[in-house]
């Protein structure tokens, strides 16, 4: 195979296409409406792919919000899916870690495209270094899908060893399986690395509250090894570049196709790269994404309560069908001054909104009024401290339930 051109590439990851935390279900598709903008995203990924004709898409893990999506949504992936496979495009899908289960032997969410063999899909769900003759093409893949501790604590020795130390030793043991791909590569041909993981130096966005734990990471330095020519990375909702602005090879995440929820303030993206030898030229596409509007938290004087709130709105034509939020802030005493019917009027053409509510309080009286302390429960004790801190109630709620997990041996 020529390696003379460079290879065409578009790379997108975390699609999570069945998300629907706001909004209602569309009468004409019996889709919720929100999940129709996921979808709307990863039709424009995927209208990209064919009219930029490219050569190869990667999608770099995490199809689904978990290892267990309803047909409705395996169907609607599958048809983009099967549009990629009907232009001839190669495309290879990494798994993620929700397109994953915990269990040893059971199948991923991804795993239907290679039982079928579906012509140009490869799922890539070991980790593995995939070959021209395998892909068609004049390039070279190393895939490092997600890769739990579960997956891999049988290869090293945890006997007395603490969860740090035995995390240590696996990213030790995954990094020289990867070290050993890449010197295993023709010298001669481009070698991408796609791995869907937290590599050491990138930026969480909002999607860490639900990472709680170990988990593995790779080293800068391995992913910034000179014999590569690309770095496709997922995992992480926010877009970055870890490399240096003209260094090679590019070290990219795309970040997330749609916004999860108001924590994620980027612009929603994807990659198109042109990859060759030594030399890769990348840019950012970015996607066309609903809406998501957050005004400053709004703390209303007593005497004029609603006033001060309305009054410190976005316009409401500004509001069309965006997904809104206003925060207020005010003591517990003026609950009874709040008309909600008002705020949801003035966002009648919105797509969805969300009143968060945070009650004034100062942290030595929200302990002290708290009955004995020490009576108290580890989830009780965690959620006064998170409301002393004046967190989202929804941030509490989803902190509570890992903490449910993570505390099961004492509740």
């Amino acid at each position: 195979m020529s390696t003379d051109k460079p290879v065409r590439l578009l790379h997108f990851a975390d699609a999570h296409i069945d998300i629907a935390n706001y909004g209602r279900h569309d009468p004409k598709t019996g889709l919720p409406r929100r999940v129709m903008d996921f979808l709307n995203a990863l039709d424009q990924i995927v209208d990209a792919a064919i009219k930029e004709k490219v050569d190869l898409v990667i999608f770099a893990g995490d199809a689904y919000k978990d290892r267990n999506p309803q047909p409705t949504f395996q169907r609607a992936w599958g048809e983009r899916m099967m549009r990629l496979s009907g232009a001839g495009i190669p495309t290879l899908l990494l798994v993620g870690n929700h397109d994953v289960s915990p269990a040893v032997g059971r199948a991923h969410t991804l795993h239907e495209f290679s039982t079928l063999s579906v012509p140009h899909i490869h799922v890539a769900d070991g980790l593995k270094l995939w070959k021209p003759d395998e892909l068609g093409l004049p390039v070279q893949v190393i895939a490092v899908p997600w890769l739990s501790r579960s997956m891999l604590v049988g290869r090293v020795n945890t006997l007395g060893r603490t969860i740090e130390e035995i995390y240590r030793q696996l990213e030790e043991l995954v990094t020289q399986r990867i070290t050993s791909l890449i010197e295993k590569a023709d010298p001669d041909i481009p070698l991408i690395l796609t791995a869907h993981t937290s590599v050491s130096g990138a930026k969480y966005g909002s999607e860490r509250t639900v990472m709680l734990g170990h988990e593995l990471v790779l080293s800068g330095g391995l992913v910034n090894n000179p014999k590569l020519d690309y770095v496709a990375l997922g995992h992480i909702h926010k877009p970055q570049l870890l490399s240096g602005k003209d260094s090679h090879p590019p070290i990219v995440y795309p970040g997330s196709i749609e916004r999860i929820d108001f924590g994620e303030k980027e612009d929603k993206r994807f990659v198109l790269a042109e990859v060759g030898k030594g030399e890769t030229h990348w840019e950012y596409r970015m996607l066309k994404t609903r809406r998501f509007i957050d005004p400053d938290p709004i703390t209303p004087r007593t005497e004029h309560f609603m006033e001060d709130i309305l009054s410190q709105l976005p316009a409401a034509e500004d509001v069309a069908d965006a997904i809104c939020r206003v925060r207020l802030h005010f003591p517990r005493d003026d609950e009874p001054l709040l008309d909600e019917r008002a705020i949801l009027a003035h966002f009648k053409d919105a797509f969805d909104v969300k009143i968060q509510k945070h009650y004034l309080t100062s942290k030595r009286s929200r302990l002290g009024d708290a009955a004995g302390v020490e009576t108290m429960t580890p989830l009780e004790l965690l959620e006064t401290y998170w409301v002393s801190e004046e967190m989202d109630n929804e941030e509490i709620e989803v902190l509570l339930e890992m903490a449910k997990g993570v505390l099961a041996d004492e509740l």
